[in-house]
């Protein structure tokens, strides 16, 4: 079973277990079906140092992107004894699935500790589905990614969605061919490169697109606002030539909260959209602007929300997020919520259980609402 057990951790404990409780509904109908169950994931983005090919560092340590912390802490989760595998592939891989017993669970190893992952190797999915006898897909966060675990292993074995992947793939359908209106859209976070074509496919759809974070500051200056020294990707303006950012569905701040510098003992200002002088930043919405998203937000039916508003990891420029968040699960709209940042602001409030649903995508998202085929999907369908 490909999982999604990318999650935080820092000193090998678990601080963000999003992903990892998203995946237990599968895991324990596989259990009471008396399955013998294998997970497989990936962690963070490590230099891969293995190789089918060539074994001169075939026993290299690289404990920061291990999954042992993760399997010790979903058999908290579980209250059972997770086993775990130092490898993914090869013998001591088949020693541990030969000792398995009956809705058992074994934690292979980081998938992308071996090139061939990244690669989509045919060879290396061979090698992963060797004492298996089915495949499930339950990991929507990497079905954008052309990877060897989520794409060449269906060619070895007969493959599924699990439950939370088909969740994913109905909600989002729906969110998309039959939203309930009126339709709000909510981009932040900093790359509009990844954002642009969402917007554009939803233009004609949304009743109103609200833009923060980074995103805005790309916006205003396509539009001729001054950003100071703001984040910006002002080189992909070029790209907005489908986007009429004179449409009253088009709603960018109207006030920011600006520093000089990125510190929680910045002193900071509030400035109209366009008065930012040049050695300034734009790190946060302006109450003005906070009060207009939230009152349109509040005349939705539906919102879908991916990339955070704001610089939310400092106290300072968290306002802006924080309090659309906790404004957004008290309307009576159906909430929509996307993105690494975004899950990690809302968690911080305590209010991730308030949203309707909580994708574990953020580029297999913004990827799927934009109209692209995941090959993670495409892959089951065969």
């Amino acid at each position: 079973m490909r999982v999604d057990f990318n999650v935080a951790i820092n000193k090998g404990k678990i601080t963000e277990d999003f992903r990892i409780k998203a995946s237990l509904p599968t895991i324990e109908f596989l259990r009471k079906q008396r399955a013998k169950i294998i997970l497989i994931s990936h962690l963070g983005e490590p230099t891969p140092f293995k190789s089918l090919f060539d074994s001169k560092n075939i026993n290299t340590e690289n404990q920061e992107f291990s999954l042992r912390p993760v399997a010790k802490y979903l058999g908290k989760l579980l209250k059972k004894r997770i086993k775990f595998a130092p490898d993914c592939i090869g013998d001591k891989v088949k020693k541990e699935i030969s000792k398995m017993k009956s809705g058992e669970i074994l934690v292979l190893e980081n998938v992308r500790f071996y090139k061939e992952e990244e690669e989509n190797s045919e060879e290396f999915a061979k090698k992963l589905s060797e004492n298996v006898d089915y495949f499930i897909n339950d990991a929507f966060a990497v079905c954008h990614r052309n990877h060897a675990s989520v794409v060449a292993i269906t060619k070895y074995l007969p493959s599924s969605a699990g439950f939370l992947l088909a969740k994913e793939v109905e909600i989002l359908n729906k969110a998309y061919s039959h939203p309930q209106k009126p339709l709000c859209i909510v981009m932040g976070g900093s790359k509009m490169s990844t954002k642009i074509k969402l917007i554009l496919r939803f233009f004609d759809k949304a009743d109103h697109i609200l833009i923060g974070g980074a995103l805005a500051n790309t916006l205003l200056g396509a539009k001729g606002f001054a950003i100071g020294k703001s984040k910006s990707e002002i080189n992909m303006t070029d790209g907005l030539s489908g986007i009429d950012l004179t449409s009253t569905k088009f709603h960018l701040p109207i006030d920011t909260v600006v520093a000089k510098e990125i510190s929680d003992k910045a002193k900071i200002k509030i400035k109209g959209a366009g008065n930012i002088e040049n050695d300034e930043l734009i790190l946060d919405l302006g109450p003005d602007t906070i009060r207009l998203f939230n009152s349109i937000i509040n005349e939705s039916k539906m919102v879908i929300w991916n990339g955070p508003l704001g610089l939310f990891e400092i106290k300072k420029f968290a306002r802006g997020t924080n309090e659309f968040a906790k404004n957004l699960v008290k309307t009576k709209s159906f909430t929509i919520l996307g993105g690494g940042d975004t899950i990690a602001a809302v968690d911080k409030l305590k209010i991730l259980n308030k949203f309707d649903f909580v994708s574990t995508g953020g580029g297999a998202m913004l990827d799927f609402l934009s109209g692209d085929k995941l090959p993670g999907i495409e892959a089951l369908k065969v």
